[in-house]
């Protein structure tokens, strides 16, 4: 992948260093005066009070997947909050820097073409956990998008895993990562995330995990048409550079993920897509380039 002499965007806003603590100073000890009770309990039939109140502060750090976020998928065990920048990250965040431009290049245009305006998101890079609008999120949920707030949130640590845990290396699909995210920025714009979001609220949890898939599905098929018109213009793909962001979308598909951690697969709890669902309509869309074919809500099957 060639982005030699390519713009950096002005929207990248890096936090990292800076994010891994609670928002506002506060303590991460929760339930007030009742712990204290229950801590009291805890010493009264002989059990250690202390250890018992650090296991309430640890389980208040396992910050949870914030309400609103759309993200790629949850990437296992990260690692903990930095104390700021690791080495090779300076590269990396240029490299994301590019990246965006290229977004809102190609979506910029392609917004225009059709009368519309398209206003350019933030990318937030952080490391150990971030508090966004959508809520506080650790790295472990991986990169995810908040509509709340109109910005996408990387840990670049993710990268780590791409390569070492997914086996996807390459550059394209550390872009397929951002293209993603941008892609629900792209379904925020045009109404459809708000319109799911509230279908989601009056569905059952089966009914809403398929709308949580179709909405997953379409911000792939969104970042393989970025990819197409993206090459359009700047040529930057080389030979080999979709294979590995196809790896990508395969590597984090619900099924294999799920077999990996649990050994079993549970199609009704699917949130993304299986494998091969990421992976086709990536590559719909970067073959084709064409919006108009990315209607996953009505497809069937997906």
């Amino acid at each position: 992948m060639r982005l030699e002499g390519q713009e950096e965007s002005d929207n990248v806003e890096d936090d990292r260093g800076t994010s891994g603590g609670m928002p506002g100073g506060r303590m991460a000890v929760g339930g007030g005066a009742g712990v204290l009770v229950i801590a009291l309990i805890v010493w009264a039939l002989g059990g250690n009070p202390i250890q018992f109140l650090l296991q309430q502060q640890q389980a208040q750090q396992q910050v949870q997947q914030p309400v609103g976020q759309q993200g790629l998928q949850p990437g296992g065990q990260q690692g903990q909050a930095q104390a700021g920048p690791q080495q090779g990250e300076d590269e990396l965040k240029h490299f994301v820097s590019v990246v965006l431009k290229d977004t809102e290049v190609v979506w910029g245009d392609m917004f225009a073409k059709q009368g519309l305006r398209y206003r350019n998101p933030k990318l937030v890079l952080f490391s150990g956990q971030v508090d966004s609008a959508c809520g506080l999120a650790s790295a472990a949920v991986g990169p995810f998008y908040c509509g709340e707030d109109e910005k996408v949130y990387l840990d670049l640590s993710f990268y780590r895993d791409l390569k070492t845990r997914f086996g996807a290396p390459g550059d394209f699909a550390q872009a397929y990562v951002i293209a993603h995210e941008i892609g629900h920025h792209v379904q925020k714009q045009l109404g459809i995330m708000d319109k799911v979001h509230a279908a989601q609220e009056r569905a059952g949890k089966v009914e809403a995990n398929q709308l949580s898939v179709r909405l997953e599905l379409q911000a792939d098929f969104f970042a393989g048409v970025w990819a197409y018109h993206a090459q359009e213009r700047f040529k930057f793909l080389d030979p080999g550079d979709v294979d590995d962001a196809l790896r990508c979308a395969k590597a984090i598909g619900d099924d294999r993920l799920q077999m990996q951690a649990r050994g079993v697969v549970v199609p009704d709890s699917f949130t993304h897509g299986t494998s091969e669902q990421r992976s086709r309509w990536f590559k719909l869309g970067i073959t084709t380039g064409d919006m108009s074919k990315g209607d996953t809500f009505s497809a069937n099957p997906l």
